[in-house]
């Protein structure tokens, strides 16, 4: 499968998410395989297929904040846990609306198209019982929510006969939304300058950054514009990936995530 159209889209949503920052002069960074693939490959990674971006939690609060006064609803839609009742992540998404995918081992009722991943970076204590312990209470709520939610693996017939839910099981759902969001957002009033994505995908020592790395940043060539990264790229992605210009074997160098994908009403996969 080419990814060709697919990149297309979420260069679109990245200038989309670009444009608003640069006007509301909110930091912003590319982190994990958008990161590698800036550095490695000067774009996408040519099998990688989604662009995950990062902001330090101050910033990514007025983003949410401001988004929607730049983005037209007949293009673009912000998916929070708020936006979205049946949105069920810890981190937000913008959406073209005129796509439509189906993710592998990702079946829920939450709207559905093409996007960019936006994360937050949380402060984080430097204790390690501290630590374990925020990220134990963030996953307690997580799993709550993906599971009242009905996110799961795998696609069954069962799935045909759950209905939408009902006011008070959405009450229950923001509970644990806002109980979530303040495990992650435990020690923002803190000294710490040590971050972290709570969110994060990859071990827990992975996607630590402390303020410098996370503020120093500079411009890199990304296909036919310019991002912003950290300074700091070549500690971040050595913590993540190791020797992380060597390419990985021929046969780890597949697509991870798309079962469907429609664009313009055109179905491309």
């Amino acid at each position: 499968m080419s990814l060709t159209p697919l990149h297309q889209v979420e260069l679109r949503l990245m200038r989309t998410v670009i444009a608003i920052c640069d006007a509301e002069n909110i930091d912003y960074f590319l982190i994990g395989g958008s990161l590698l693939g800036a550095i490695r490959h000067h774009g996408f990674i040519p099998w990688d297929d989604d662009i995950d971006i990062g902001m330090r939690r101050s910033e990514y609060q007025r983003f949410i904040t401001v988004a929607n006064r730049h983005l037209n609803p007949n293009e673009f839609f912000l998916q929070t846990g708020a936006s979205d009742p049946d949105y069920a992540l810890s981190y937000m998404k913008l959406l073209d609306v005129n796509t439509y995918i189906e993710e592998k081992n990702n079946v829920n009722n939450a709207f559905k198209g093409v996007f960019v991943d936006i994360f937050p970076f949380d402060k984080i204590p430097d204790d390690e019982a501290l630590r374990r312990s925020q990220m134990l209470h963030y996953k307690l709520a997580d799993a709550a929510i993906l599971l009242k939610l009905n996110y799961n693996f795998v696609k069954t017939p069962l799935r045909n006969l759950i209905t939408k839910h009902t006011p008070q099981q959405l009450d229950e759902v923001n509970r644990h939304k806002q109980e979530r969001e303040e495990y992650m957002r435990l020690y923002e009033q803190s000294d710490s300058r040590t971050y972290k994505n709570l969110a994060s995908q990859y071990d827990y020592e992975k996607e630590i950054m402390s303020y410098q790395e996370l503020t120093e940043l500079t411009l890199t060539p990304f296909e036919d514009i310019q991002v912003k990264i950290p300074s700091a790229y070549d500690a971040i992605l050595t913590r993540m990936y190791g020797d992380y210009m060597q390419l990985p074997p021929t046969d780890k160098r597949v697509e991870k995530h798309l079962n469907k994908l429609i664009i313009d009403n055109h179905e491309i996969l």
